[in-house]
């Protein structure tokens, strides 16, 4: 089903208020296009799948029955986008790539983290330094391979769940842990030795 923020401005637009779309547009915009640039060569390239996938939008709204939130719908719609567009192979993970990409000693027996990345920014006090690592995980996230970078950028900055980023990727719910653990590992990795382990 749609969410109660996107329902009134889907209504809204099924309506023809124009203004509503832009709400829409600027809502999302930004992130369909960081989702964009992971299966397309440049930016211009990622402006225009975004561009076509805004006009799926509105050839599609009228079938748009709410089954999914739309932002699913709207993600998904991105994705065949991009697809069609023939600029990225899809990759899953290979059962033979599972190799710990940190120490297993950092996991409890449940596999969470023993002392979770949230400490990092709970322990800052500088403002600055803040900042800093902030830029060095948007960063570090673009270096990500394609489909780890996707589901962490799904899941962690866009706030899909698991089995939103799954109906948008065309994954299944393991691969998608795997992409999401690998990517958040690496993602640790990095802060870790830019930054230093949290005490």
């Amino acid at each position: 089903m749609a969410t109660d923020r996107d329902t009134d401005l889907l209504d809204r637009l099924r309506a023809g208020d124009e203004q509503a779309f832009g709400i829409l547009v600027s809502r999302y915009h930004t992130a369909l296009l960081a989702l964009a640039s992971g299966y397309v060569p440049s930016r211009a390239v990622a402006e225009e799948v975004v561009q076509d996938a805004w006009l799926g939008v509105l050839r599609g709204l009228g079938n748009f029955e709410g089954r999914s939130s739309f932002r699913t719908w709207l993600f998904r719609i991105l994705v065949n986008r991009a697809r069609s567009a023939g600029t990225l192979e899809r990759r899953s993970v290979a059962v033979e790539d599972m190799e710990p990409v940190v120490d297993q000693s950092r996991f409890d027996a449940g596999g969470q983290w023993c002392a979770p990345p949230e400490l990092w920014l709970e322990q800052l006090d500088d403002q600055a330094m803040a900042a800093t690592m902030a830029v060095r995980v948007r960063l570090a996230i673009g270096e990500l391979p394609a489909r780890q970078r996707e589901v962490v950028t799904l899941r962690d900055v866009e706030g899909l769940t698991s089995e939103e980023v799954c109906g948008v990727l065309e994954i299944s719910a393991a691969n998608q842990r795997v992409l999401l653990h690998r990517g958040r590992s690496k993602l640790r990795q990095v802060l870790e030795t830019e930054f230093g382990r949290p005490g």
